[in-house]
């Protein structure tokens, strides 16, 4: 071998700048926060905020119309990445902002960790989101699944967590194994493990049919784990439950996006010649989610649990967007029914996260406040969060004019488009029989009386991150254009 062949190309580092600036200030951190003598981690805080806030600024200033791809074509920057970061780097912030004060209570020895792990976690979704390769997948995947078994078992004296922390963590490791199986499957039908070039191997016809559709079904179970959609559902309850209240808050909004992004990257880059077969797998998890999702939660007196098993049936709301992309080797509906899909998973991050962050408002030394019965007359002690709660629970439901109704409305305008009437109409019957456990709560609030009466007690900032929150969910439901064409143009810059 020549020196010449023997010589290293660098790769062209700035796509991937926000993730090694993310890096490099995560390790930082970490070292830092050890040697910091302050107990309420001022300093470890304000450091994970700013280097959010200059992922922001480094990705605006990265950002590009066209596709980039990088590190061998294991790493590709475009809009839809760009975009799904942006919001990511957003609803991590928020987290940190409600997350803060209850891990100082509940896990003082913690805090430090618990910002640095968020951080890796971060990364993780980021790598997720800009794969390109089924490794740099399964890299992002495990960085963000290490970070969130620890944050699960972070309060070390709840037996609750730890117990938590060991159901996922197992059931993590299986389905991690499922889909590393899966992806081994395709790369040896394919011979290549590059999600473009996966792609162009199944347009030339030179895969091994049957290899390929074995490694597809190992791959949908891996992805449906991931998501949460049944019957790969049975670790979030537990977790969601379990786990302390800022984790959960971490579980049930950010890694969403990440796993909107993997389904995309992974059956619509790579495997959209294989759509008829893996739209059928995505329309038995999605009906089979809404259904045992919905009916769950109605059973639910823990409201931890109840937005578990609620996440569940959203999830599989989402995925009737990615079953009506492609109908027959049509694709005319393909992107609307992508934008569809992206824009109910955005809306249920945004909702998600305030909802949990109002659960860690309300909870305070030795009391969790995630009960039903701790709502019970929200209105009489605070009328303008019992107002946010009730603004947050209406978009949930899919109440008119709230983001959530013009998210469902969006996706089941696309299953309409696509044919598929009969799908439309079991998601409504299905969203019906939700709206009954989040209303619940609404009446709970408003017409039931206080079991405390104690007045809500929370610092300017969070009070005021709490009201942008619910704001928000009112005003994208008045004007949810502006956000529909930022997710139509992302994706239509990118597939």
């Amino acid at each position: 071998m020549t020196l010449a062949e023997m010589s290293f190309v660098l790769p062209d580092l700035r796509p991937a700048a926000a993730e090694i600036f993310l890096l490099v200030m995560a390790c930082a951190i970490l070292l830092i926060d050890v040697f910091s003598k302050n107990p309420k981690r001022t300093m470890t805080f304000v450091l994970t905020q700013v280097t959010l806030l200059c992922c922001v600024f480094i990705t605006f200033a990265t950002s590009s119309a066209e596709i980039t791809y990088t590190f061998s074509n294991m790493f590709v920057d475009d809009l839809m990445a760009d975009f799904l970061k942006l919001l990511l780097y957003l609803t991590v912030l928020v987290v940190m902002f409600y997350s803060r004060a209850y891990m100082l209570e509940r896990a003082p020895h913690a805090t430090g960790e618990f910002f640095a792990l968020t951080l890796f976690a971060t990364l993780g979704m980021m790598v997720m989101i800009s794969a390109n390769h089924f490794v740099t997948v399964y890299l992002g995947l495990e960085l963000l699944s290490l970070s969130l078994y620890a944050m699960v078992a972070l309060n070390r004296d709840s037996v609750q967590a730890t117990e938590a922390a060991m159901k996922y963590f197992v059931l993590g490791a299986l389905a991690s194994g499922l889909l590393l199986y899966g992806m081994s499957m395709i790369y040896g039908a394919t011979g290549t493990l590059e999600i473009t070039g996966v792609a162009e191997r199944l347009a030339m016809g030179v895969a091994n049919k049957t290899v390929l559709t074995l490694g597809l079904v190992f791959l949908v179970a891996g992805i449906a784990f991931k998501l949460g959609v049944v019957p790969f559902h049975m670790w979030i309850p537990d977790v969601y439950h379990g786990a302390p209240t800022a984790v959960t808050l971490l579980i049930g909004s950010a890694p969403k996006l990440a796993a909107f992004a993997i389904v995309m990257r992974m059956l619509v880059n790579g495997l959209i010649v294989l759509a008829v077969d893996w739209q059928q797998m995505l329309i038995i998890l999605s009906v089979l989610s809404m259904a045992i999702g919905n009916l769950a939660a109605i059973a639910q007196t823990n409201l931890k649990r109840m937005l578990a098993y609620s996440a569940i049936s959203h999830m599989g709301f989402m995925l009737l967007g990615i079953v009506t992309g492609v109908v027959g080797g049509d694709a005319r509906y393909a992107l609307n029914a992508y934008s569809s899909a992206m824009f109910y998973v955005v809306t249920y991050v945004i909702t998600s996260a305030g909802t949990f962050g109002m659960i860690l408002l309300l909870a305070r030394s030795g009391f969790e406040s995630d009960q039903l019965d701790d709502f019970k007359g929200l209105n009489k002690r605070s009328p303008w969060f019992a107002a946010i709660m009730m603004m947050l629970m209406f978009s949930m439901a899919g109440v008119p004019f709230f983001v959530g109704f013009f998210a469902k409305l969006s996706v089941l305008q696309a299953v309409v488009a696509a044919g598929y009437m009969w799908l439309a109409i079991a998601a409504v019957i299905f969203s019906l029989i939700g709206a009954y456990y989040y209303l619940r709560v609404v009446k709970l609030m408003y017409f039931d009386e206080p079991t405390d009466t104690s007045p809500i007690d929370a610092p300017f900032d969070i009070k005021l991150l709490m009201s942008a929150n619910g704001l928000a969910v009112a005003v994208l439901g008045i004007f949810p254009q502006a956000l529909m064409s930022l997710c139509a143009y992302s994706l239509l810059r990118s597939l």
